[in-house]
């Protein structure tokens, strides 16, 4: 098996906090339900929940460390994930409640239900836009009633949509059950059209990772029954902010003076400009917070914060004017030169 730090993407003395993360963004990749046919995608999504299962845990990560995968060689006998659901996870880091925006768990939106299927698409976002809440439309192809052509009855599967096949063998007999190829697992032919329709999708100021449009799927052959939209939002690069969570990160470059004597700065965030104030002396490599200037979080009344990291600029260029203080400064304060040790 891969190394569980490697497959979480995360050093080996990473925090809790980025271990979660970390499995979070490559739960989100990786989920089957959002690469449907793709066994490798699904490998991935459950060997990260095998690492993210012994990694969270003080006690099994101190195991891992020590001994590697041989900590859990005796655990089904295939590494530590034998014992483990890896739904159950990924339900627990997201709330629990997020396995509805892929359609509630690995394969149930393949279920039967004669055509009423779900669609998936995904939708780009930029910052703002996940910040303030958008209004979006979307295009979609979806199988509708045909007002033109009735349904008819599969030949193969008499309606049931699955062919059975009964094979003998030294156990007794095998019963195995696959979708009819003839209907496409319906249990009808016809009776359908594919129509081109137009969705107003409202996405919710903070909510990120997606979300579900009931009965606005594909329709069932057999009545009014239909699917839903699975709506997965992918977030476009932004040219100043980098985010973590809810929070929002920004470099910030003052100069010498502004350092030294304090000053006040006007900082760009999703929720407009503000002011902060820098105090004097002030190092470069400080980072300072705006409480609440970061992403809403869904349902809980609060955002998170920005944080702003201060730099001194070093000017490329100079003019005579510049030259001549930087030379008095150099005067004043001499040349000496200080070291440290290295953190």
């Amino acid at each position: 098996m891969r190394d569980y730090y490697d497959i979480l993407g995360v050093s080996r003395d990473a925090s809790q906090d980025d271990i979660k993360k970390s499995y979070r963004k490559v739960a989100m990749k990786f989920h089957p339900d959002k690469n449907p046919g793709d066994s490798s995608a699904e490998e991935k999504f459950k060997e990260a929940a095998s690492a993210y299962s012994v990694l969270s845990d003080p006690s099994k990560r101190q195991q891992y460390d020590q001994f590697g995968h041989d900590a859990f060689s005796g655990a089904a006998g295939h590494g530590f994930s034998g014992n483990i659901n890896v739904e159950d996870i990924f339900n627990s880091v997201f709330g629990g409640g997020i396995g509805d925006i892929f359609g509630g768990g690995m394969g149930s939106s393949q279920r039967n239900n004669h055509g009423a299927t779900n669609l998936k698409v995904s939708l780009a976002l930029t910052l703002e836009e996940i910040c303030q809440g958008t209004k979006k439309t979307i295009k979609i192809k979806r199988w509708e009633s045909s007002p033109k052509s009735s349904k008819a009855e599969c030949s193969q599967c008499k309606g049931s949509g699955e062919i059975k096949r009964i094979q003998r063998s030294f156990l007794g007999q095998i019963v195995n059950v696959q979708p009819c190829r003839n209907c496409d697992g319906l249990g009808f032919i016809g009776g359908r059209d594919k129509v081109t329709a137009s969705i107003s999708i409202n996405v919710p100021p903070g909510l990120s990772n997606g979300l579900k449009i009931q009965n606005e799927g594909n329709q069932s052959v057999l009545n009014n029954e239909k699917g839903d939209i699975i709506v997965y939002f992918e977030e476009k690069n932004h040219d100043l902010y980098v985010r973590d969570d809810h929070d929002i990160y920004l470099d910030c470059w003052i100069n010498l003076s502004q350092a030294t004597l304090g000053s006040k700065i006007e900082v760009p965030t999703l929720h407009g400009k503000v002011k902060l104030k820098v105090p004097k002396m002030t190092k470069s490599g400080l980072i300072m917070r705006l409480k609440g200037k970061g992403l809403p979080v869904v349902n809980r009344y609060r955002n998170g914060d920005q944080f702003v990291r201060i730099n001194i600029l070093t000017p490329s260029n100079l003019s005579s004017k510049q030259k001549k203080y930087i030379e008095e400064y150099d005067n004043i304060f001499g040349d000496d030169v200080k070291y440290d040790k290295f953190k």
